[in-house]
């Protein structure tokens, strides 16, 4: 799946310095390679739908056996392995013998103590690695994680690590023993120590995202091989919500264009995001938040919800809303299966100007047939005239009024709203009251 980072930004998807952000909330991952092998896995979706059942299946069996993930594997473990091959220290004696050994302790304190405690830590790291492979590397394991374990297994076959197999502590080692595992680790093993290091940490982003799923109980999708846009999800809610609302929605190639009305604060733009969000989760092989979700692969998903104007380039908002949908309409024209979200097209021009270029785009985009479109808008006026077109759809989120107070059900129901509440609100703040006692 194409995706840039507008979209992720839109999405609250990769918020790097907010915790209020998808990626945060559903990383679990052990070390920070880990989560950073799981930042790369997010910002680059899946191709096809065969590598995301991979994923899906991976993180199913790793569900199953979290229990099995050996603890030996810390974070303070990989940083001190990279600290061991980072700092300069005397050479360890190659074929240390007992005088030797313990020379090497008296008269090289510091750096003995170095080597003593990144062969601990480097020690627990490999018994993590066999562990994995023990209790994961399967006949009936998925093909990704098989194919990695078995990567991994190669690289520990050695003779030197049979010692690790038969004790389960650094500690149970003499100093002999000690040195000679610090020789090979650092001498001759350092790119394939490496290279261990960078498959854990694949397996702990998937470990990150298996967790996750399980902790939210999220729901794995069933993706469609079709040439046709389809999205049909129940019980479809937001993950960054705490007490979210859900909703059903279907989008397939006899109607694949919802076009959205309702006041502000509806609900409107959350929908939107949370569709958005599910369908991405989704293409990285994640469970999602709904109950049940059938999708067809979507080759890209593009959004326009935050549009903003650029001073430092003299460009204004309008200006920028033209662009992004300029960019839209270049995307769609490909023939490939995208996901548009517009959330409140053209805010940046005079209601009358929006409408005949809202009207415009819409019947456009209204050609497409291999893309699936979701676009709110306050323009409820222009919604009769789009009736006429077979495969667009019209909901609306409702508000409910009782003494000017302001009800939100959050519920999509059928039809187009009218409302225009805006005055209300202003009202009930009390911007109202203060004005008048200027």
């Amino acid at each position: 799946m194409e995706i840039d980072k507008i979209t992720l930004n839109d999405l609250a998807i990769l918020n790097a310095d907010d915790d209020f952000s998808v990626f945060n909330k559903l990383n679990f991952c052990r070390t920070t390679g880990g989560r950073d092998r799981m930042y790369s896995n997010f910002i680059t979706p899946l191709q096809n739908i065969h590598e995301i059942t991979g994923i899906q299946q991976t993180l199913k069996s790793l569900m199953n056996n979290l229990d099995l993930w050996p603890s030996q594997i810390s974070n303070g473990s990989v940083m001190m392995i990279e600290k061991f091959y980072l700092t300069t220290i005397d050479d360890i004696p190659s074929n240390p013998s007992k005088f030797s050994a313990y020379n090497y302790k008296i008269f090289h304190r510091p750096d003995y103590s170095l080597v003593e405690y990144s062969v601990g830590h480097a020690f627990d790291f490999i018994k993590g690695m066999q562990l994995l492979i023990s209790h994961f590397l399967q006949p009936d394991a998925p093909a990704p994680f098989r194919k990695l374990l078995e990567a991994a297994k190669q690289i520990l076959a050695k003779e030197q690590f049979e010692i690790i197999e038969k004790h389960n502590k650094a500690a149970e080692l003499n100093l002999v023993q000690q040195l000679q595992l610090a020789r090979f680790l650092r001498y001759q093993y350092k790119r394939n120590m490496l290279d261990l290091l960078d498959m854990y940490f694949q397996l702990d982003a998937w470990y990150g995202m298996a967790t996750a799923v399980k902790q939210y109980d999220l729901h794995f999708p069933e993706f469609v091989d079709t040439d046709e846009p389809l999205m049909d999800a129940t019980g479809l809610y937001h993950l960054l919500l705490q007490e979210p609302v859900d909703y059903n929605i279907k989008l397939h190639e006899h109607c694949n264009f919802l076009f959205l009305t309702g006041a502000n604060m509806a609900g409107k733009s959350t929908f939107i995001k949370s569709v958005g969000t599910a369908v991405f989760l989704a293409h990285l092989g994640m469970g999602v938040p709904v109950k049940t979700m059938r999708l067809s692969f979507f080759e890209g998903l593009l959004s326009n919800i935050n549009v903003v104007d650029n001073i430092a380039k003299g460009q204004s908002f309008f200006y920028n809303e033209v662009q992004r949908i300029k960019a839209t309409v270049s995307k769609v024209s490909d023939g490939r299966k995208w996901l548009i979200l517009i959330d409140e097209l053209f805010k940046g021009t005079n209601v009358e100007d929006a409408m005949k270029c809202s009207s415009t785009v819409i019947e456009g985009l209204l050609k497409i047939k291999t893309t699936a479109f979701i676009l709110s808008t306050h323009l409820y006026e222009i919604g009769e005239s789009l009736r006429k077109y077979p495969n667009i759809s019209f909901n609306y989120f409702e508000t409910i009024v009782t003494d000017e107070a302001l009800h939100f059900n959050y519920q999509l129901k059928e039809g187009i709203s009218n409302d225009r509440l805006g005055y209300v609100i202003l009202k009930n703040e009390g911007v109202v009251d203060m004005l008048e006692k200027l």
